[in-house]
C-alpha cells in the first residue's frame, strides 16, 4: 500500500483536495479532524492544565486557546509536545488500518508535515499551492482572521516555494474547482498505477 502525505501552506486548499480525493473511494484522514476530537478527548485535561480557562463544557474552546497563543506564543511549542505525537499516533493507526483492509493508498492531510520533520514512512507527497494574493485572500476571509494574525501564521510555516521542491505532485488551486478536480484525477491514477507497478 502506498502512503501518502498531502500538504500546503494556509488556504491553499487542503481540505478541499482532500475532499477530492475522497470522492475517488481513496481512504483519507485530516490531521485537523483529529485535533478536533482529542480537543474532545485525549487532550483536553493537558491542555486545559497548560492553558488554565480554555475548556469550555469538558472540550478545548479553539478560539479560547488561539488567544493565548497569539499572546504568548512561545508557548506553541509546549502545546504542540502535547498534541502532535496523539495525532502522529492516530495517523500511524490510519494507515495500519487502511494496509490491514487491502486498500491500495491512503492519504493523510498533515498541514505541518515538513515544519514537523516527523518520519511517516510515507512514499509520496502531494503538495497544494496556491498563487499568494489568492491565498492571503481566502486566509483573510476566514472569520476571525486578521492581517497581524496571518503574518504570524506564515511565519512559522516553510514558504510555498519550499515546499514544492520537496513533492512528488503540485497542485496548485489557484485556477477552478474544475481544473484542480483534473488536476487530482491524475494524480490518483498516477499514485495507483505506481502501486500496481510495485
Amino acid at each position: 500500500m502506498l502512503r501518502v502525505g498531502l500538504t500546503g501552506s494556509i488556504a491553499t486548499g487542503k481540505s478541499t483536495v482532500l475532499g477530492m480525493m475522497n470522492a475517488h473511494d481513496i481512504h483519507t484522514i485530516s490531521s485537523d479532524d483529529i485535533v478536533h476530537r482529542l480537543y474532545e478527548g485525549a487532550a483536553v485535561a493537558p491542555v486545559e492544565a497548560l492553558f488554565p480557562g480554555v475548556t469550555t463544557e469538558g472540550r478545548i474552546d479553539r478560539r479560547a486557546l488561539a488567544a493565548h497563543l497569539f499572546a504568548a506564543p512561545e508557548q506553541t511549542a509546549a502545546l504542540e509536545a502535547i498534541v502532535h505525537p496523539m495525532v502522529r499516533a492516530r495517523i500511524a493507526a490510519f494507515f495500519d488500518e487502511a494496509e490491514a483492509r487491502g486498500a491500495p493508498l491512503a492519504v493523510a492531510e498533515i498541514p505541518l508535515l515538513f515544519e514537523g520533520a516527523h518520519d511517516y514512512g510515507l512514499d509520496a507527497v502531494v503538495v497544494v499551492t496556491v498563487d499568494d494574493a489568492i491565498q492571503r485572500e481566502r486566509a483573510l476571509a476566514r472569520p476571525g482572521m486578521n492581517v497581524e494574525k496571518l503574518d504570524a501564521i506564515l511565519a512559522r510555516q516553510m514558504p510555498q516555494s519550499e515546499k514544492k521542491r520537496h513533492a512528488t505532485y503540485v497542485v496548485d488551486t489557484s485556477a477552478s474547482l474544475a481544473a484542480t478536480g483534473d488536476a487530482i484525477t491524475a494524480v490518483v491514477g498516477d499514485l495507483l498505477a505506481n502501486q500496481q507497478a510495485q
